[in-house]
């Protein structure tokens, strides 16, 4: 068996996505590379768990001609099943990506970029998230291969720190030539505006029914932030945990009167 280090690649948009083949190419520079990921887009589908049915998988075959496996389950679902013991061989490292857009600020909670990265760290194995600047306006096909490569940069500098327990780093990289990008900041989760509207319709059979609509969010670039960090042509680089508990709340909580009548 190979003494290189095993990543896990995987995503949100499904197991055919170019970001997804840019970065296991990229990551097999480095590692030995397996990929689980859903047979289909899972954006915006958060930290799902499915309970209710049985997950089925197939091995599919790449643009590159390479094998990899999909699932029809959810990006965390992928990890889960990966790390659980779908794999022979112990998982080092998880890499998801490279997601098209940004997840900035409580873009987090939302993504199936970022949650595939939570579950790992659940399973106590660190987890990575990368993510391209663009938007939904930019025209296809995008060239993920600079944030490939920044990606594998990222990869290998943590592989000489060591990541600590319980974090996990949601990387967000301009979409800029190379020579165009300023650098990389370590930065705090920004403020994410969202304009989401609801669109109520009637179907042919005269029931209401509804989308969730509205224009594509933007974000408050405040200096020290992911959002900023990308505004200003930076590569973002924000470490996560899982624990939200907002610890400066306690005192204050703690001295009302909680007795029940």
């Amino acid at each position: 068996m190979s003494d290189k280090k095993r990543i896990l690649v995987t995503n949100d948009d499904g197991v055919m996505a170019p970001g997804l083949l840019a970065l296991a190419q990229a990551m097999r520079k480095i590692a030995d590379v397996v990929i689980l990921a859903p047979d289909r887009n899972w954006s915006g589908s958060g930290h799902v768990k499915t309970l209710d049915r049985p997950l089925r998988t197939k091995e599919v075959i790449l643009a590159d001609g390479t094998t990899a496996v999909s699932s029809d389950g959810a990006p965390s679902d992928c990890v889960a099943l990966a790390l659980l013991g779908y794999f022979e061989d112990k998982i080092d490292l998880v890499v998801s990506g490279i997601n098209p857009m940004a997840n900035l600020g409580h873009d987090v909670t939302y993504s199936g970029t970022v949650t595939a990265a939570m579950e790992a760290i659940i399973w106590d194995v660190p987890g990575m998230a990368f993510s391209l600047g663009t938007n939904e306006s930019h025209p296809q096909p995008l060239d993920y291969s600079m944030a490939a490569e920044i990606a594998r940069n990222i990869v290998e500098k943590t592989a000489c720190h060591k990541l600590q327990p319980g974090m996990l780093l949601n990387v967000n990289i301009p979409y800029l030539p190379l020579d165009q990008i300023k650098g990389t900041r370590i930065t705090r989760q920004g403020l994410r505006v969202y304009r989401d509207r609801l669109d109520r319709r009637v179907d042919p059979r005269g029931r209401e029914y509804y989308w969730i609509g509205g224009d594509a969010p933007t974000g408050i670039p405040e200096e020290g932030t992911d959002v900023g960090a990308v505004s200003a042509g930076y590569v973002s680089i924000t470490p996560l945990q899982l624990d939200l508990t907002m610890y400066l709340a306690i005192p204050t909580l703690g001295d009302w009167d909680w007795k029940f009548a």
